[in-house]
């Protein structure tokens, strides 16, 4: 039986939602393998969105953790995250996936991508993005190693384990189901998840 109130992040897809300050947004990796693209937008200007480089200035690193609070391109305040139930391993570093990429990794015809996603996604709810910004990867495992090298491997996240967050002004969310099934991010094999707005 699926929870009360969850909305679906379809499989290789992006979902957007409107939520209003002091909102809490409940993201679910329902099968345990999925990275959840996620980003942010001033409900006012969409031109201010989460920024990850100004997270990272921030915050002093590049894993947030509970009591963290993600900060806009304006370095206000925007997102904290209150919770977290999976083992707290999540991206501020890669940007999103998009048609060039799968291009570089051998994709012969279009490949769903979290860009065209966060697009979708926010022009399905009336927004019209400025430009793509580098998501909050939330469950994705891409260690950096003493010698710099990203590493590109499955989430360590369990089925079920799911990060809540607080908006710290109106907003605009938007989540990706990453399509990734070629490098190991996913396991090989995205799904989908899903979100609770409270």
């Amino acid at each position: 039986m699926a929870e009360r109130g969850v909305i679906t992040i379809r499989v290789r897809r992006g979902k957007a939602a409107f939520v209003r300050k002091g909102g809490k947004i409940e993201v679910i990796n329902t099968h345990g393998t999925q990275v959840v693209d996620c980003w942010a937008f001033s409900g006012a200007n969409p031109g201010e969105f989460m920024s990850m480089e100004h997270c990272r200035v921030s915050l002093g690193k590049v894993r947030p953790g509970v009591g963290d609070t993600m900060v806009t391109n304006r370095r206000r305040p925007i997102l904290t995250v209150i919770s977290d139930t999976s083992p707290g391993v999540h991206d501020t570093l890669m940007a999103a996936c998009d048609r060039t990429r799968y291009e570089l990794l051998g994709c012969k015809n279009y490949h769903r991508n979290c860009t065209d996603n966060l697009w979708e996604a926010l022009l399905a709810v009336g927004v019209r993005p400025t430009e793509t910004p580098c998501p909050f990867n939330l469950f994705q495992n891409t260690p950096v190693d003493p010698n710099g090298r990203i590493a590109q491997r499955p989430t360590v996240a369990k089925r079920g384990d799911r990060i809540v967050l607080r908006a710290e002004m109106d907003l605009y969310v938007c989540f990706s189901a990453c399509p990734q099934d070629i490098l190991p991010i996913n396991s090989k094999r995205p799904r989908s998840a899903h979100f609770r707005i409270r």
